[in-house]
């Protein structure tokens, strides 16, 4: 329960205060006749109200009631539609029953609605004035609204209780985590909507790790229209320890409970962590098993040492076939069949296929996933068929492999072992083939706040493989490193710098697969250039190189939670020798939204190479 008040401080016989009430937040005055007045009208007008429901006035359409009187809100556009929303006034315009006594009832409720609008917007000063315009046909009733100077922030006061304090060095990180991810600091405008948003995020954020049960012992917010100024404070209450217990699963009917068990991301004892919860409910909504699922910690105090984890599941039917037409600016447009079934053999055995057709890229690709192991790890075994033609080079590739990938996502390990016939066409030159029987391991390791949406953080993947003697054209050795880091400027702006580089040691290429040689250039890898278009020339051809880099910096500015704007500069290349990794240079800017997906960004990008500008579209993060 998130209690708290909001206090507003006025001289002499105008002093009033304003009480959030717990749970409802309903804003009430404690002035004896303001409040007192404002409970009359309020009654008579809800009394009123169910009177005009009756079925008598039923009978008659809305639509050909008459209006008795307009309503006009004349008043800046940070408060005219919160205002719009608040009053009770719009909807008796069609009473027949109107008196001019009731009107002015009406009115004077109104008056109190919109200060209660415009004080939830910051703006404790306002001047509101109302008025009935009898010159018009209907009447209009002018309400107008002179805010005034918002008010803002000046003073914010965080405080600690509970069995946290005990260990000093951690109490004091979380003061100073609660403190950097505080949603109205200092110099910001006082929204009635925005304090109740930064409390709940500060709870979240003090439970997010081991304390569970944390909650809010007292919170107040001192508004001062004189000064314009608002002082907040707030006590949370940590709470004990928690550690994670028992799960106790329900509405399993087809599959065993030892398949949500081997995907849970923690075992009984474990310090508890909301982020390991998130990933579980992930891992369970990735099978395509459960069309619901809800997992929840038990918060009551007396389980703190081994609180029980309720796992509540709804099954998914098992075959599911899809449909869908896209556009993406890198393989421009798109159809696609999709079929799926999750319990081949009614033990939990996935089937996937996926055919797709795009201008640049036509494949079909099979996967069959076995259910979740113990020690936690997925078995998939791939297979895909797959024609290119881009930037001059047709493909066609072909590929039979197994996959094991770990389930910790913040420090995963795959393993893969994949066949590769692959023949390469490009335009003026001969064409070439090429097979690899390649194995390869890689690891990620991420420390970001956000698997989805980082705002601070890095993320570091590598990636090594091989082609042996005998099962592969000729031998070779591959590896990747991928390196991403999130700065926070300010509350609101964000740096993001990122550097990748690959090699495939070989002395040709041509005795490669395409798949696993390399070409950059794209939405998510060098903006300002068309898809794969940077790499060696063959013939009139981009082909794949042995060797890549790119780097990458953007700065993100929010200018609201949902959206943002991002400024960002692109380098890279691909080459068959490291000595011609000349880079070329693409920037631009680009529009962000936050999506339950990961970002989305629309891009501007200008090639300073090619002097041209593109467009670019893309979703969630590249690696």
């Amino acid at each position: 329960m998130l209690d708290g008040r909001i206090r507003t401080i006025r001289p002499f016989a105008r002093c009033r205060s304003i009480r959030v009430a717990q749970a409802h937040f309903r804003i009430r005055r404690s002035t004896q006749a303001s409040y007192g007045d404002g409970h009359l009208w309020r009654t008579f007008v809800a009394v009123a109200s169910l009177v005009c429901s009756l079925p008598a006035a039923a009978v008659q359409d809305e639509a050909e009631l008459a209006l008795r009187y307009r309503v006009e809100v004349s008043a800046p556009s940070e408060v005219r539609a919160a205002v719009e929303r608040s009053l009770t006034l719009t909807h008796w315009q069609t009473y027949s029953d109107l008196t001019p006594e009731f009107l002015d009832l009406l009115i004077a409720e109104a008056k109190m609605q919109a200060t209660d609008a415009v004080e939830a917007a910051g703006y404790f000063s306002a001047t509101i004035d109302a008025e009935v315009d009898r010159e018009t046909a209907p009447p209009t009733v002018k309400i107008r609204i002179q805010p005034g100077l918002p008010t803002r922030i000046t003073a914010v006061n965080i405080d600690l209780t509970g069995p946290l304090l005990a260990d000093v060095s951690a109490a004091a990180r979380a003061i100073a985590e609660l403190r950097t991810g505080w949603r109205l600091p200092q110099g910001a405008i006082f929204q009635q909507s925005a304090w109740l948003t930064a409390k709940a995020a500060a709870v979240r954020t003090l439970s997010a790790e081991r304390y569970a049960a944390a909650r809010i012992v007292t919170s107040e917010a001192v508004i001062d229209p004189e000064t314009r100024s608002a002082r907040l404070s707030i006590t949370l209450d940590s709470g004990p320890p928690f550690r994670f217990g028992a799960l106790v699963i329900s509405g399993l009917k087809k599959y065993p409970e030892e398949i949500v068990r081997n995907l849970a991301t923690f075992a009984p004892g474990e310090p508890y962590a909301a982020e390991k919860l998130d990933v579980f409910v992930r891992r369970l909504n990735g099978t395509g098993y459960f069309a619901s699922t809800q997992v929840a910690i038990e918060t009551d105090p007396v389980h703190a040492d081994s609180a029980p984890v309720t796992v509540r599941l709804i099954e998914a039917p098992n075959k599911k076939i899809s449909t869908g037409l896209g556009f993406s600016t890198d393989t421009l447009y798109r159809a696609q069949l999709t079929y799926g079934d999750v319990n081949v053999n009614g033990n939990g055995l996935r089937f996937d296929a996926d055919l797709r057709a795009e201008a640049k890229i036509q494949s079909v690709v099979v996967r069959f996933t076995l259910p979740p192991q113990v020690p936690a790890y997925t078995d998939s075994f791939p297979m895909s068929v797959q024609r290119t033609d881009i930037e001059g080079l047709r493909t066609k590739d072909l590929m039979l492999g197994w996959r094991r990938q770990s389930a910790d996502p913040r420090d995963q390990t795959a393993y893969s072992t994949a066949f590769y016939y692959s023949r390469q066409m490009p335009t003026g030159a001969e064409p070439t083939q090429a097979h690899a029987l390649y194995f390869e391991i890689g690891r990620t390791w991420r420390t970001i706040d956000d698997l989805l949406a980082p705002t601070t953080g890095s993320v570091f993947n590598v990636q090594l493989g091989a082609g042996p003697p005998g099962a592969s054209t000729r031998v070779f050795g591959r590896g990747i490193a991928q390196f991403a880091w999130w700065l926070p400027i300010d509350r609101t702006t964000q740096l993001e710098l990122r550097a990748e580089g690959g090699a495939v040691l070989v002395d040709s290429r041509h005795d490669v697969p395409s798949p696993l040689l390399f070409r950059t250039g794209g939405d998510t890898t060098v903006r300002g250039y068309a898809f794969d278009s940077l790499g060696p020339r063959e013939g009139n051809a981009t082909v794949g190189g042995r060797y890549y880099a790119l780097a990458s910096a953007e700065i993100t500015h929010w200018l609201a939670p949902a959206w943002g704007l991002a400024t960002f500069i692109d380098a890279g290349n691909a080459a068959d020798e490291p000595r011609g990794l000349k880079p070329v240079y693409g920037y631009g800017v680009g529009v962000r939204v936050r999506t339950p997906i990961g970002p989305f960004r629309v891009d501007i990008a200008y090639g300073q190479e090619t002097k041209q500008v593109r467009l670019h579209l893309s979703i969630g993060l590249t690696f």
